[in-house]
């Protein structure tokens, strides 16, 4: 190991900038459908022994070493962000001919800024850089930080953070709804970067149990906490139940996304929502009270259509109620165009419209422009093609159904942000997360997408509804155990029952001041490694 650590610290030139680019690529193997969490261990190891070598190199002035520092962490960041989000090209290839062009700007420029934030981890990571164990903690220091900007900093985009890499199963998943997302990243990077100390030696004794005592509370909680679960589906049938169980079916109707947008097939799409939703339940099982169709299920402008809510009314049976992503529109000012929105209605057996939750936080070259009249003069505009885009919702509004269940909607996108979930009282029955990952094909996108869903049923507390047009449509349970769920490219539906649970102790508030904790300590420790005593065994 330590020849290895050796050759490594010694490169130089292209050399290192390839093995850089390389080290993150193999990272991503962490990250669904491989969920190889052994990867992060060979990474941030060799991320360790480059970050060695810059501060070994001769001539090395402040300047000098964050530029070297910022690019080694850049590599880092592309490979790792090529290798992760590739798939972003297949939404593209949707409407080849007029958006083939822009294949480039998704496979390479959205990694290419998404690097910037690693380069910046390093950068901080340098700049408490020592010999032992506490370079360790410098760098979990500098992910912490950069994956907690990356979540909010130009509207954000936290996919795939380290710490989904540490998390593919519900016994590692427990630690997040302590902890959240960024602090499992920070402490993820630090647990995973101890190898680089059997090749370096210095502070090996110290770092190696600090690491090893963090992986056995990572495991050791999600162990606590399933020991105390009820059993695996035991509300998750649609049979008999007690009264005040609710029975939901969810409708995966995996329909092709260039069949979704052309206005020729649109009726066969919303034909096929009401087939699928008459199906009658398997025998012994009760008929679902709430149905979900995926967002944006109805091909065309609802409200405009009075015969289409006749129709739904004619397939949902008396006090059914449909939840389904819709196009809603409302006027808007004087002189201006009609504004759409991307959201959820929720409509009664008399086919009446009784609710509705709008997309707060919108995908940005999807549903809207940033930067809007630069990216116009450029030729690129939205891949969804709504006149001036989509306009976010106001806030986040709950669904509460007529038989007093509330539901915390989150469209698509919105569920990979942690830090905006947060259901408003103990009356919230589930989250609904629905989506169309029909635009990704069978890539890794929707197993990334579903991952991010499920932490946020850790997170909250709350069960997961998820449905998706193609996906993975499940019910998931607030331990982030799958209780049902239909696989990617399976056209069925779902009938489960909504179980109850204990409401979470946990919240947002909670989970950040433990980040910030947790971010003060490996600061507090960079330090002292850096200008103080040595903290390691020789």
């Amino acid at each position: 190991m330590e020849r290895l650590a050796n050759r490594v610290i010694l490169l130089w030139g292209w050399r290192r900038a390839l093995l850089a680019i390389a080290s993150g690529a193999f990272a991503a193997l962490a990250l669904p459908p491989v969920s190889f969490v052994a990867a992060l261990f060979v990474s941030f190891p060799l991320l360790v022994w480059l970050m060695d070598g810059l501060s070994t190199a001769p001539g090395s002035g402040f300047l000098a070493r964050s530029r070297s520092t910022i690019l080694i962490g850049w590599l880092f960041g592309f490979g790792y962000f090529v290798a992760g989000l590739w798939w972003l090209g297949s939404a593209l290839l949707v409407e080849a001919d007029e958006y083939a062009w822009a294949l480039p700007l998704a496979v390479l420029g959205l990694p290419a800024v998404l690097a910037i934030f690693y380069g910046l981890a390093t950068w901080i990571a340098g700049l408490f850089w020592s010999d032992g164990f506490g370079r360790l903690t410098a760098l979990a220091l500098g992910f912490g930080l950069a994956e907690w900007l990356r979540s909010f900093v130009l509207t954000g985009f936290p996919w795939n953070a380290i710490g989904y890499g540490v998390m593919p199963i519900p016994l590692m998943m427990q630690t997040d709804q302590v902890i959240g997302l960024f602090g499992v990243s920070a402490l993820a990077v630090f647990v995973a970067a101890a190898p680089a100390l059997l090749g370096t030696r210095r502070g090996m004794l110290t770092g190696l149990a600090l690491a090893l005592a963090l992986a056995c509370a990572h495991l050791g909680y999600g162990a606590y906490r399933l020991s105390d679960a009820p059993p695996l589906g035991a509300a998750a049938e649609a049979g008999p139940s007690e009264a005040g169980d609710i029975s939901v079916r969810i409708v995966q109707p995996v329909i092709d996304q260039a069949q979704k947008m052309d206005i020729n097939d649109r009726v066969a799409v919303f034909q096929e929502h009401l087939d699928l939703t008459a199906l009658p339940p398997r025998q012994g099982q009760r008929r679902p009270d709430i149905i979900i169709w995926p967002e944006t299920s109805v091909p065309f402008i609802l409200t405009q259509y009075r015969d289409a809510l006749v129709r739904i009314a004619d397939v949902l049976q008396d006090g059914q109620i449909l939840l389904a992503g819709v196009v809603r529109t409302e006027d808007g000012p004087p002189g201006e165009p009609p504004r759409y929105y991307n959201s959820v209605y929720a409509i009664d057996s008399q086919g009446q419209i009784l609710a509705a939750a709008d997309k707060v936080h919108l995908t940005p070259f999807g549903e809207y422009l940033p930067f809007e009249s630069i990216f116009n003069a450029l030729g690129i505009g939205n891949i969804v093609n709504v006149p001036g885009g989509f306009t976010a919702g106001a806030g986040h509004a709950l669904l509460t159904l007529p038989g007093g269940q509330t539901f915390y909607p989150l469209i698509c996108y919105e569920a990979i942000f942690p830090d905006e979930i947060e259901p408003s009282s103990a009356s919230v029955s589930a989250l609904l997360n629905i989506t169309n990952d029909a635009w990704f094909g069978n890539t890794p996108g929707p197993y990334q997408h579903f991952l991010q869903s499920r932490l946020r049923a850790v997170e909250t507390g709350r069960s997961l509804i998820r449905g998706a047009n193609n996906g993975i449509s499940a019910y998931v349970d607030p331990y982030g155990r799958i209780v049902s769920k239909i696989n990617l490219d399976d056209k069925a539906v779902l009938d489960s029952t909504l179980g109850r649970f204990p409401v979470s102790k946990w919240d947002n508030y909670t989970r950040n001041n433990n980040f910030w904790l947790i971010i003060s300590t490996l600061l507090v420790i960079a330090i002292v490694s850096r200008l103080g005593p040595k903290l390691h065994l020789n």
